[in-house]
């Protein structure tokens, strides 16, 4: 295995509340998760504040978005100010559902993108392609533009996660074998060493996204290229705890 550490997110997208989000909370407090694995939970918006004062400190938390100025006239949007004020130290920028549900293009992710570095939040940067592309056999020609305008705005990589998920595989059901993700993984990692540098694509870690479950998690985290998992779905279930420990 790399010396890359293992990185596991949870996406809870719009779903809980406070009883059944402190139920989770107290599932992950009281679990036993391996230490080698660096686990962080991306919570709705307006419960990032009672999220990161109720769940241990060993486990992040994340922002699920975030505008790319520091305030002003911007109805709904938050800022990376504050999520910082809420002692947030990561946030989910660029997932499928803000691109294609909500319509941001590149250009905004990679503005998102570089003000959330300058005020030191770490990014979990989401990229993959739709189902009618992979199809088409445009996957490469998706993803390495999508990751081209997000390095095209990272000065320091070691607050960059790289979350490939494919779209077709989200909340579907359907997962990509673990040859499928582990050949985009392969090639995203080869564009890195190509377009970055070597040292970039040896330590970024490039996590897999896409109805990951505790029945396929092991078999994917064995493969070298995936060095973790962004979860939807499950990340509200306990399996989560199962997913977390898939290198145990």
């Amino acid at each position: 295995m790399s010396s890359r550490k293992f990185f596991v997110g949870g996406n809870w997208k719009m779903n809980g509340d406070k009883e059944s989000l402190g139920e989770l909370i107290m599932t992950l407090n009281t679990a036993s998760l391996n230490d080698e694995t660096e686990v962080v939970c991306g919570a709705p918006s307006i419960y990032l504040d009672y999220v990161r004062s109720e769940l241990d400190q060993r486990i992040g938390v994340a922002a699920q978005n975030c505008y790319k100025v520091p305030k002003g006239a911007f109805t709904g949007e938050i800022s990376p100010a504050m999520i910082k004020d809420c002692c947030v130290e990561w946030v989910i920028l660029g997932h499928s559902e803000r691109r294609h549900v909500f319509g941001e293009s590149d250009e905004l992710i990679g503005q998102k993108v570089a003000h959330c570095l300058e005020n030191d939040l770490g990014v979990i940067a989401c990229i993959g392609e739709k189902l009618e592309e992979r199809e088409a056999g445009t996957t490469e020609d998706v993803v390495f533009e999508q990751t081209n305008v997000i390095a095209d705005n990272v000065k320091d990589w070691t607050r960059v996660v790289i979350a490939y998920e494919p779209v077709w595989a989200i909340g579907t059901g359907k997962t990509a074998t673990p040859d499928q993700a582990q050949e985009v993984h392969e090639k995203l990692r080869g564009w890195l060493r190509a377009n970055v540098s070597d040292a970039v694509a040896d330590s970024v870690r490039i996590i897999y996204g896409g109805s990951v479950s505790g029945g396929n998690c092991k078999e994917l985290a064995a493969q070298p290229d995936i060095d973790g998992f962004l979860v939807g779905g499950a990340s509200l279930k306990p399996e989560f705890v199962d997913i977390i420990n898939a290198r145990t």
